[in-house]
């Protein structure tokens, strides 16, 4: 499977833009976190680009969200890796992520929100501007983007990086797509 094939299937099953942008965000972060490990690539992208392809279906039961992402994948034939990323990124599943691939998931799912909101409070609304103190600040007031589980976020540390290195390689992901995220 290849991210074209990908990308054509999130659209299908997506189709709130913010949504989309979600998936690029998290594929990229992914894209750049797999180095790191000396995990394949392709792979961890494909995770991140496809981790809520079910979100819109499975919207209104949210512990289905992932299996049904899972199953879908499974169908047309994804990896067990790709499978049990995604069914393992969203807590309510009750499905723990156990590979360093399924650990860099669940940590890079609300990072990328995070972020996001950031951007959006920023005076100059644009992730170019953003920098780690201006995220640290953000992320030490529990009251900002209180949809970005800061505990999920925090799960970095079992991917041996600190918070700093975390929201630094995230934020520097973004930055990179920041014209495909309107940002």
């Amino acid at each position: 499977m290849n991210r074209n094939h990908a990308l054509a299937m999130l659209k299908k099953y997506l189709n709130n833009q913010n949504l989309l942008k979600h998936c690029l965000a998290c594929e990229a972060i992914m894209k750049d976190l797999a180095p790191l490990y000396n995990q394949n690539l392709e792979e961890w992208a494909l995770v991140g680009l496809l981790h809520d392809i079910d979100y819109e279906i499975t919207k209104n039961c949210p512990e289905s969200h992932g299996l049904e992402g899972a199953r879908i994948l499974s169908k047309v034939g994804y990896s067990d890796n790709i499978v049990a990323a995604l069914r393992s990124h969203n807590p309510a599943t009750g499905h723990v992520p156990n590979s360093i691939l399924e650990k860099a998931l669940f940590a890079v799912d609300p990072v990328s929100g995070f972020i996001v909101a950031c951007t959006l409070i920023h005076p100059n609304r644009s992730l170019s501007e953003l920098d780690l103190d201006f995220l640290m600040n953000r992320f030490k007031e529990k009251s900002f983007a209180r949809g970005a589980d800061r505990n999920q976020i925090q799960s970095c540390n079992n991917l041996q990086l600190s918070l700093n290195e975390f929201l630094l390689i995230a934020l520097q992901a973004m930055q990179k797509i920041s014209p495909q995220l309107g940002l």
